[in-house]
């Protein structure tokens, strides 16, 4: 019975290679088309078609399947054009698009990444297979900088930078960057260590670790990571921000600089700073040379390597140099020494100290200072800030009352801004003393609190007194002027008798009189009940030491030049009729004798023009003569002749 089965097997055999041979058909399979490949981003709506997009669309029986892990899940049924779910993970997320076949598959979810089954039962047709790709861009790249440092003369790679990207898919391509170059895998001195962590929605996270042997100049190499990704649209990417990474190694070299930079001088914030080409820096000292001995000593910092000048002071100038001590190594190392240079202006003295002489006289001031580089000298006035000279000597010729007063002598170094000295000098005038003021009318209210002010000048330096009762106090005001303030009660007494200071020096004495006069008070003189206080302080200076007394209303500077330009006129008037007489022959006038304008007997004798004024003393000089000598109060009436 062996041998008959053996011969079945053998024909058998024989029989199915024959229909191989002749095409029958049935005789082999054929292999299955390739699947239609389709993209899509994760959360968007794809469209899964049952055949090519030219295909009939008249499928009436369709079974749609999932294919994962090559195990097919039933998920939609089509039957005469009625769409229906399929209970499962799709069972809310297909829908029916169109009249055909065609199905919306709705929020794309990274485990979508499988294979879906069109099978067509009415029409039998081949199945169609649709490989769904998924993409998801991942979020911004994060990157963490080792902030501890790395040494060079480390013997393993050292951590420089973690990068991480978030949320992708599928999983992000990362690329290392140093100053804008790739970095590639390199034996015992680049290292990249990636990992991912597959997140609860499906996507990735990945993780990108550096290590690297990194060398002194990497100190300020910047560091970033890139991610590189694909969606349907195309390749894309994304990339961190850079960072550096603290950088370990010794110092070689150490230094010197100041600050500020340039020419110094006197009174500037000025430092002294040590540097090193080492990190972390060195231990800094800082020495000064002994300029007696020649040796250099420490000096006293307040921080490591910072020498602090404030200010700075001539005495600083000189050599310094700074020590640098590595602490593991414990190698010193010396800065070339480097000069400071202090400018300086030594104090101004000014000869005479005290200068003073008589009126008329004349005086020579002469200053003198010291520096380290060339000095120029000035003089100023005080009050005013006009130059006087340039120079270091002034001299002041026929003194007058005037130049009494405060003079500065400025000596500066014109090489070095900024850096100069100055010496005030008060020049003293002999003279009687020059009062403020000579009278005044003050409006005061009875049983009113008032406080009467009254200033004098003179060298020597006047004493004042009051002709009545009250709290005075004086206050030097400069040198050679004094100001008396006197605090009174307005008394009908004081009403009637006013009030007087007296200024005396050894030169003579001099006085102010204030006339109080009761008005009656508008509502804003006084808008208090009981007793009020009002000030009378004093006006421009009154040249004049005349003891005569003047009485000047509260009129106005404007008040003033009108009245004298009227006084002009009417001289240039009486000038113009003269002249007029003069031409008609009616004044004739020579060498042989002279006439006079027809004039009754009894006016002959009376004065043609009178001219006054209640102007100040330094007022008056609009109507001094061509030599500039001033009138006394009391010649202030001139007889004018014509000849």
């Amino acid at each position: 019975m062996g041998l008959p089965r053996l011969v079945g097997a053998f024909l058998l055999a024989a029989c199915c290679c024959c229909r191989c041979a002749l095409g029958v058909p049935g005789a082999a399979e054929q292999p299955a088309p390739e699947p239609e490949l389709v993209e899509a981003e994760v959360g968007s709506t794809v469209l899964l078609r049952c055949g090519p997009v030219h295909s009939p669309g008249n499928l009436s029986h369709v079974d749609w399947f999932s294919v994962h892990k090559e195990k097919e899940t039933l998920i939609f049924r089509l039957h005469q054009g009625q769409g229906q779910n399929e209970p499962g993970e799709y069972q809310h997320r297909l829908s029916l698009q169109g009249p055909g076949a065609t199905l919306a598959l709705s929020q794309v979810a990274p485990h979508d990444e499988r294979i879906f089954l069109c099978r067509s039962k009415r029409p039998r047709l081949q199945d169609h297979r649709i490989q769904l790709h998924v993409y998801k861009a991942p979020e911004e790249p994060t990157i963490h900088a080792n902030v501890v440092g790395i040494p060079v003369d480390s013997k393993e790679l050292g951590e420089v930078a973690t990068c991480v990207g978030r949320n992708g898919y599928p999983i992000p391509q990362v690329i290392w960057y140093k100053n804008g170059r790739p970095l590639q895998e390199e034996k015992n001195r680049v290292h990249i260590q990636s990992s991912q962590i597959v997140e609860s929605s499906g996507l990735y996270t990945l993780q990108s670790v550096l290590k690297a042997q990194l060398v002194k100049e990497d100190k300020d190499a910047h560091f970033y990571c890139e991610l590189s990704y694909r969606l349907p649209s195309g390749n894309h990417m994304k990339e961190s921000k850079e960072v550096t990474v603290p950088v370990f190694y010794p110092a070689e070299k150490v230094w010197l600089e100041v600050e500020p930079m340039g020419m110094l001088k006197e009174g500037d914030h000025v430092e002294i700073r040590c540097l090193a080409d080492g990190n972390p820096p060195p231990h800094f000292s800082i020495n000064k040379q002994n300029p007696s001995t020649r040796e250099m000593e420490e000096e006293r910092t307040s921080d490591n390597g910072i020498l602090v000048l404030e200010p700075a002071q001539k005495q600083h100038s000189g050599l310094y140099e700074c020590q640098g001590l590595d602490l593991e190594a414990m190698i010193p190392l010396l800065s070339d020494p480097q000069e400071l240079l202090v400018n300086y202006v030594s104090d101004v003295q000014v000869s005479p100290a005290a200068p003073e002489g008589q009126e008329g006289s004349s005086l020579v001031l002469t200053c003198k200072a010291e520096s380290n580089q060339d000095l120029e000298f000035q003089w100023l006035r005080e009050k005013t800030g006009q130059v006087l000279e340039k120079g270091s000597v002034l001299q002041l010729h026929n003194l007058k009352r005037e130049a009494g007063g405060g003079y500065l002598c400025m000596a500066s170094v014109p090489i070095v801004p900024g850096l100069n000295r100055t010496q005030l000098v008060n020049v003293a005038v002999f003279g009687p003393p020059w009062m403020a003021l000579k009278e005044r009318k003050v409006r005061v209210k009875e049983n009113a609190a008032l406080n009467l002010s009254c200033e004098a000048s003179g060298h020597p330096r006047p004493t004042i007194s009051w002709n009545v009762n009250g709290t005075a106090s004086e206050q030097n005001q400069d040198p050679q002027t004094v100001l008396s303030t006197l605090s009174v009660l307005v008394t009908p007494e004081l009403l009637a008798t006013g009030a007087e200071c007296t200024a005396s020096n050894s030169l003579g004495k001099n006085t102010t009189v204030i006339v109080l006069d009761l008005t009656t008070l508008t509502p804003d003189f006084n808008k208090t009940t009981g007793l009020s206080t009002s000030t009378i302080s004093p006006h421009a200076r009154a040249n004049s030491t005349s003891t005569e007394k003047k009485l000047p209303e509260l009129e106005s500077k404007g008040v003033v030049i009108v009245a004298v330009i009227v006084c002009i006129l009417v001289l240039a008037v009486l000038g113009a009729v003269l002249y007029y007489f003069y031409k008609k022959g009616k004044l004739p006038c020579g060498r042989s004798g002279k006439q006079e304008i027809t004039l009754p007997e009894s006016r002959k004798s009376e004065f043609v023009v009178e001219v006054k004024s209640d102007k100040l003393p330094e007022e008056m000089g609009l109507l001094q003569g061509s030599s500039g000598d001033k009138r006394a109060p009391g010649d202030q009436v001139r007889m004018i002749k014509y000849c």
